[in-house]
């Protein structure tokens, strides 16, 4: 079982930066690897970026390439998956869902192919 909690959202002008969280726990989480995805009101859930807990490998959409950093950070039980994003735009704007799943690559980028969700969080860009 895998126990995931983000934080970090909320109200940024075009062009500022928001730092994104993503606690995670759970007996096995070792083995998987960890994605953020968005959902913009109306649209389909969006693959953003995901890192392999186990080898720090990293995959970015095409539209965080160069704006957006995922990174893992270990402090004794506490295990955190970050998404640094800067340069943000309007188009930014939806809730972010940390996901966990036992797959490979390239499947990590499939929303099908998570197993655990977080609950999301808000993020809105004003232009």
């Amino acid at each position: 079982q895998v126990q995931l909690v983000e934080s970090g959202g909320g109200l940024v002008q075009a062009g500022g930066s928001l730092r994104l969280s993503c606690a995670a726990s759970g007996r096995t989480f070792s083995t998987y690897g960890v994605g953020w995805f968005r959902q913009a009101p109306g649209k389909e859930r969006e693959f953003v970026a995901a890192i392999y807990w186990s080898t720090g490998a990293t995959y970015y959409a095409e539209s965080a390439k160069g704006r957006f950093t995922i990174s893992i950070s270990r402090d004794n039980a506490k295990n955190t998956v970050s998404l640094q994003m800067n340069s943000l735009k309007p188009e930014d704007t939806a809730v972010y869902y940390c996901a966990a799943a036992r797959v490979t690559p390239p499947l990590i980028t499939f929303s099908t192919k998570y197993d655990y969700w977080g609950q999301g969080t808000q993020v809105t860009v004003s232009s």
